[in-house]
């Protein structure tokens, strides 16, 4: 039994169940036995392998997406450059890499980290020891200064907490977690609730016994901050996601040494995340969605790609076409990663979506 899971039982048996999303913001924020807030988690020696990490082309292209974009929308002489939750700093560094040609984008750029593990904000220092000189961290999205906006979400909001819901005896309640024989187990508040559409519409075939779906609050403030600067001084914001358009079904997992493992087995100790539901981020904003093998198709990546790829040989060149492969195969990243873009009316399409 971890840390966690004993502080969680305590507090389950003294003030009983809890939601699921509670359950999550613990194991993943607690300060003391939260997964983010003790460790680096990312890469061979952590617990899982994002985009960033697999190729250097993938930071390129995305920032040289926002760099287009940025001279698309007139080159503005001031902007905010920012990440959501920039694990190792790995992406803006690439980012910013492939970006120094672009005239005028590094002079005009105030990058912005949002950040809240102090663990993860010393290695992202570290990474960007060379980087730009206006860098900073920040908690929140609603701390981003109030100026043009270009920013990515990579791999972000499938770890925010997700309200869980499941239909019972023909209707909705919130799934929670609680004990069963004094160990960490799932079920169902008693009360019946009426979830906002189109998450309550019915399916248009099959029984709706069982069906869970998912809310997350969590994200509503911070598509509300991101969509206030879009548009009140333009920009783009790029979410990279696994999940689908509109949620259905029950996408809770565990992760823990690069294998899934179930959520309630080692909290603290397991990454904790749920797909995300695109349909619910662009909350009547102007939108381009595709999926990330689409994207980085257009942007160029196979040329990239090829061109890296005529001073590799032997494992190295092997290697290197494996992560092209892992990124953009719809069988791999290529289909089950979305991207979707958020501009304000009017702006020019972004670099990556079909006109």
């Amino acid at each position: 039994m971890t840390a966690l899971a004993a502080l969680l039982i305590q507090r389950i048996r003294e003030d009983g169940p809890i939601t699921v999303a509670d359950y999550m913001a613990e194991c993943l924020l607690h300060p003391v036995h939260g997964y983010y807030t003790t460790r680096d988690p990312f890469g061979a020696a952590g617990d899982f392998t994002t985009a960033p990490e697999i190729s250097q082309m993938f930071g390129e292209l995305v920032g040289l997406a926002l760099a287009q974009a940025w001279l698309d929308q007139g080159s503005p002489a001031r902007f905010t450059l920012a990440e959501l939750g920039p694990g190792r700093g790995t992406l803006m560094a690439d980012a910013l890499r492939a970006t120094r040609g672009v005239p005028g984008f590094h002079a005009a750029a105030e990058v912005v980290l949002v950040e809240a593990s102090p663990v993860l904000r010393g290695v992202q220092a570290r990474t960007l020891a060379r980087g730009p000189d206006l860098l900073s961290w920040i908690a929140t999205a609603e701390a981003l200064p109030d100026q043009p906006l270009f920013l990515i979400a990579n791999e972000f909001f499938d770890a925010l907490p997700v309200h869980q819901f499941q239909v019972s005896k023909g209707r909705w309640h919130e799934r929670l977690v609680g004990l069963s024989d004094g160990e960490l187990a799932f079920g169902l508040a008693e009360r019946g609730v009426t979830l906002p559409t189109p998450l309550a519409e019915a399916p248009t075939e099959g029984p709706m016994e069982g069906l869970v779906t998912e809310l997350c609050p969590a994200a509503q403030p911070i598509i509300a901050a991101i969509r206030q600067r879009l548009d009140r001084h333009g920009g783009l914001a790029l979410v990279i996601d696994y999940g689908g358009w509109r949620s259905r079904g029950d996408t809770l997992q565990a992760l823990r040494r690069h294998a899934f493992d179930d959520p309630l087995a080692h909290p603290g100790e397991a990454d904790l995340t749920a797909h995300v539901d695109f349909e619910a981020l662009v909350q009547g904003m102007p939108h381009h969605y595709t999926t990330q093998g689409e994207f980085l198709l257009r942007l160029g990546i196979a040329a990239r790609a090829e061109r890296l790829a005529q001073g590799l040989t032997g494992s190295a060149r092997e290697s290197h076409l494996a992560a092209f492969h892992r990124l953009t195969d719809p069988g791999e990243m290529g289909s089950l990663f979305k991207v979707l873009a958020l501009t304000r009316a009017g702006a020019p399409p972004p670099p990556g979506f079909a006109p």
